[in-house]
């Protein structure tokens, strides 16, 4: 047998009897190799081209849904703190009337009140006479505040809405007065004071001018 056979049969038991780890090893050499020899190319002419083309002209449109939207929704506040106006200063006189039965110099529409129907005991006269007190659910400052407190719900604070629901509330004391003849009792009155003072406050607060009232 030549030298060179028995080197070739050497060679051959080497391969065959060759570790697992150390042929993983030369097969990631190989690989690494290969990918050494593929060239990266990064073409920065396309990127080049994106930057310094013009921005797309945007087209803006009004929404003409939401604006209709949101004329409905500040309507809607509107007319709810009229609502809420007429009914609490038709409950604030409702009460008046009550606490007044029978009292001397009472106007004939708070006789009225407090004859027929609004024919009252004394036990729900000495409660309506607690209502309409100072610091009574239905007196003057109570009253102005809830009132002030409903219009700064409704719209959530905007500054820009102040005005709106200070004639809101003009509307709804106009309401109310007509339904009693023209004319609200003393209370309603200072209460009807009470809340443009109120108004006005806040519109100071905020940095907004007010209309004159009419």
């Amino acid at each position: 047998m030549s030298v060179n056979s028995i080197n070739t049969a050497t060679d051959n038991l080497q391969t065959a009897y060759l570790s697992p780890e150390v042929t993983a090893k030369e097969k990631s050499q190989k690989e690494s190799d290969a990918k050494k020899d593929v060239s990266a190319v990064y073409d920065r002419s396309d990127k080049q081209a994106e930057s310094n083309a013009a921005p797309a002209k945007r087209t803006y449109r009004p929404d003409s849904a939401l604006v209709q939207q949101l004329k409905a929704d500040q309507a809607a506040q509107q007319q709810n703190l009229l609502n809420i106006v007429n009914k609490m200063l038709n409950k604030q006189v409702t009460a008046f009337g009550r606490a007044n039965s029978g009292t001397e110099g009472a106007t004939d529409m708070w006789k009225f009140l407090a004859s027929g129907d609004f024919e009252v005991d004394a036990e729900t006269k000495k409660q309506a006479q607690e209502d309409i007190s100072e610091n009574g659910y239905w007196g003057v400052k109570q009253t102005s505040e809830r009132i002030l407190d409903f219009a700064n719900a409704l719209t959530g604070g905007d500054p820009a809405q102040i005005e709106k629901m200070r004639d809101a509330f003009l509307k709804g004391y106009r309401k109310a007065a007509d339904t009693w003849g023209g004319e609200l009792p003393e209370i309603s009155k200072q209460t009807y004071e009470a809340v443009l003072k109120g108004f006005d406050k806040m519109a100071e607060e905020a940095g907004v001018s007010l209309s004159e009232v009419k």
